[in-house]
């Protein structure tokens, strides 16, 4: 019986590998080792860059209703504070869209929260 070698299984590995690695600057993409390591530090890089994104997010978002709620005279933990007290249950992305684009509405919630703290 002939002896089966792994070359097929092989190839496509390094093929995928590289295929990956398409558009990195030379030998990151031509040469299969670095390549995989390469690539590798990518696929870590990305995943821990979506967690990152989501912090940044998040920073963002309190910023910006910190500035909104300042303008309305109130702290961003005073405002939070109101909210919480009047049972309010928006989170803060949704805060943060309604102190850009709807400043009326995020007036309403400042005052509801003054009224509530005081």
């Amino acid at each position: 019986m002939a002896r089966i070698k792994g070359g097929m299984k092989a190839r496509r590995r390094h093929n995928r590998v590289l295929k990956l690695a398409k558009g990195y600057r030379g030998a990151r993409s031509k040469q299969y080792r670095i390549a995989k390591q390469a690539v590798m530090r990518a696929l870590n890089s990305s995943y821990a860059g979506r967690k990152q994104r989501k912090r940044e997010m998040r920073k963002l978002w309190i910023t910006r209703i910190n500035a909104a709620a300042r303008m309305n005279g109130l702290s961003y933990s005073k405002f939070m504070y109101g909210l919480k007290l009047a049972e309010v249950d928006i989170n803060r992305k949704m805060l943060s869209e309604m102190a850009v684009y709807d400043a009326e509405g995020f007036k309403e919630l400042a005052e509801l929260a003054k009224s509530k703290i005081a």
